[in-house]
């Protein structure tokens, strides 16, 4: 049975179809890349996942429970997922180790000292130990994302949904965030992660998925879809990602 299972989704913005009977798979500790262009559907598509957008049409499960049936609790349902956006959403006024562990205290109900104990574990496998004191406002961006990612972490998710968490990134802080995700990926998280870096993905995923138009229109393995992609659309996007310099 697949971690996650998406069938047949459909969302519609003010009569903009951006999500046009997608279907998509994801194994136990697999980790899929999302490419495409502007538009193509894939933070739409991480959104609906994490229901924080609500799907027109189609299913979506989690471990074969039903998430987008009527009358789901959307929050039971955020426990099992993880989820990091481009923008780090740190809480400014607390330290790092209160960002991670607010939800556990209060949403978990989880005791304190407990909960800190879990947080600077993490902060000291992601290199941030010395941290847990500090506010966002002196982390560089590359820490402040590993500190979100942290904070994702901290529940224990089933799944990890990524949005574009190296394109707010100076180019010398991306490692940083590379890092990171191949040690999850080591550790065998499941993650979805949509993406306009193409040398990320193809260093961190095991399956690459091009959308174009709400679907997905081609998949495969990293070299593969990269380097000898059959859809034509796909080499049309490839070629001018190439002659940007991207990939």
């Amino acid at each position: 049975m697949p971690v996650l299972s998406c069938r047949s989704l459909r969302k519609v913005f003010a009569g903009n179809v951006v999500l046009d009977g997608l279907d998509l798979d994801v194994a136990e500790h697999e980790v899929v890349a999302l490419i495409g262009a502007s538009g193509s559907g894939k933070s739409t598509l991480l959104r609906c996942v994490n229901l924080l957008e609500e799907i027109d049409d189609g299913t979506i499960h989690l471990d074969g429970d039903h998430i987008t049936a009527p009358g789901t609790d959307a929050d039971r349902v955020r426990q099992r997922i993880g989820i990091v956006f481009q923008a780090y959403n740190l809480f400014p006024h607390l330290t790092v180790l209160d960002n991670i562990t607010l939800a556990p205290r209060r949403v978990h109900r989880r005791d304190r000292a407990d909960a800190e104990a879990q947080a600077r574990e993490l902060l000291a496998r992601v290199g941030l130990a010395e941290k847990a004191g500090a506010y966002p406002d002196r982390l560089s961006g590359g820490q402040q994302q590993r500190v979100a990612i942290v904070r994702a972490l901290v529940n224990s998710p089933r799944l990890m949904l990524l949005d574009e968490v190296t394109s707010a990134l100076d180019p010398e802080l991306v490692g940083e965030v590379l890092t990171m995700i191949r040690d999850l990926k080591a550790d065998g998280m499941t993650m979805v992660l949509a993406t306009h870096e193409m040398s990320f993905a193809r260093q961190v995923a095991d399956r690459v998925c091009f959308l174009d138009g709400g679907r997905v229109i081609e998949q495969g393995p990293p070299e593969r879809v990269f380097g000898a992609p059959t859809e034509p659309r796909t080499r049309q996007f490839l070629r001018r990602i190439i002659e940007a310099g991207r990939l």
